[in-house]
C-alpha cells in the first residue's frame, strides 16, 4: 500500500489578499483560482494552500488533506466512518483525529 501524502493545507486568515501576496512573493507560490466564496487557492506545484476567511472559527490552520490509496482503508485503520462531500469535480472525505482536528482524505486528490 502506498503511503498517504499531504497535498493541501487550509488556513483561516483575516486578509486573504494580503496573505496570498505574501506567499506568492516570499515563496513563489502560484495563484490557481479563487472560489465563489473568496477562498484563494495557491500551489507550489506539489502542495496546495487554501486561504479561507471565517471569523466564526479560530484563525490559523483549519485542516490539511492527504491523498490516499483507499478511503475505506483509512476508515478501517482509524476505526471511523468518513464524512463525504463533492465540490464540482472534486470528491473528498474527512475524518477527525484523536483531538477532533479535521483531516481531509481523497483518492483522487485536489488540483495543485
Amino acid at each position: 500500500m502506498e503511503r498517504p501524502r499531504i497535498r493541501h493545507v487550509a488556513m483561516n486568515v483575516q486578509d486573504r489578499d494580503a496573505e496570498a501576496e505574501y506567499y506568492k512573493t516570499v515563496f513563489g507560490m502560484e495563484e490557481k483560482e479563487r472560489g465563489p466564496n473568496g477562498t484563494v487557492y495557491l500551489s507550489d506545484g506539489f502542495v496546495g494552500v487554501a486561504l479561507i476567511h471565517n471569523p466564526d472559527i479560530p484563525w490559523g490552520i483549519n485542516h490539511f488533506g492527504f491523498v490516499v490509496e483507499s478511503v475505506s482503508g483509512i476508515e478501517e485503520t482509524a476505526n471511523t466512518t468518513a464524512q463525504s462531500n463533492t465540490y464540482g469535480a472534486i470528491a473528498e472525505s474527512w475524518i477527525r483525529d484523536g483531538e477532533g482536528y479535521r483531516v481531509d482524505i481523497s483518492e483522487g486528490g485536489w488540483p495543485i
